[in-house]
């Protein structure tokens, strides 16, 4: 029988999509080959011919796995979830899968996509928008979207040590690299208790510690 090749990710060390899945896959146990994409550099390595063969959206992650290359994050860890039950990264319930969901959806798809290197460079490039009003722009969707996250697990009996109950999973995946986000441009976090105590129990971990953008291959 040929032996199994490893997974090969498709990241960025400063992409908080691809930081989630890092994150994933640590949790799981598995490992991975990291093909750093260089968002940046000469334009954004995205851009070239080579990974939009791989990736047509031109962003990262996609991860290549048993000769299928998938892409967006969420369906990724779910994919990983579903392939690799143990640990597992949603509740056993379908309300608390449901919640997860819904904790994990407000970050990658209200706040996050608000705040993607392409919308930013859009602002700025073909609107005009000033490095001060971008920032400014940043800062507010960023703020009030983890100010409803705060609210989704602050009050809830359900939240324990992680967003819920007392092991990490598909929320924490979301809301760790968003933080790192936040803390990188200066957004106010001290409206964010139960989150910022959440963060600091992922970050105690090896898993978050090895997926984190200084822990890559690639960080400059």
């Amino acid at each position: 029988m040929p032996k199994k090749l490893p997974m090969k990710l498709y990241t960025y060390f400063r992409s908080s999509a691809a930081f989630r899945v890092r994150i994933a896959l640590n949790l799981k146990g598995l490992p991975y080959e990291a093909v750093p994409v260089h968002l940046v550099r000469e334009g954004g390595e995205q851009h070239r011919a080579g990974y939009r063969a791989v990736n047509p959206a031109g962003l990262v992650p996609a991860l290549e796995v048993d000769g299928q290359v998938l892409t967006q994050s969420l369906a990724i860890i779910e994919y990983l979830d579903e392939t690799h039950p143990s640990p597992a990264l949603l509740p056993a319930d379908a309300p608390g899968r449901a919640r997860v969901r819904a904790i994990a959806q407000a970050i990658a798809c209200d706040i996050h996509p608000l705040n993607n290197l392409r919308v930013l460079r859009h602002l700025k490039r073909e609107l005009g928008v000033s490095e001060e009003q971008r920032d400014a722009w940043y800062r507010h969707w960023v703020e009030t979207g983890l100010a409803v996250v705060e609210a989704m697990v602050a009050n809830d009996a359900r939240t324990g040590r992680y967003c819920h109950g007392d092991a990490p999973g598909l929320a924490e995946c979301c809301l760790v690299p968003q933080l790192f986000n936040a803390h990188r441009f200066g957004c106010r976090t001290d409206h964010l208790p139960t989150l910022l105590r959440i963060a600091a129990e992922c970050e105690a971990l090896d898993e978050f510690r090895l997926a984190s953008p200084a822990s890559q291959p690639d960080a400059e």
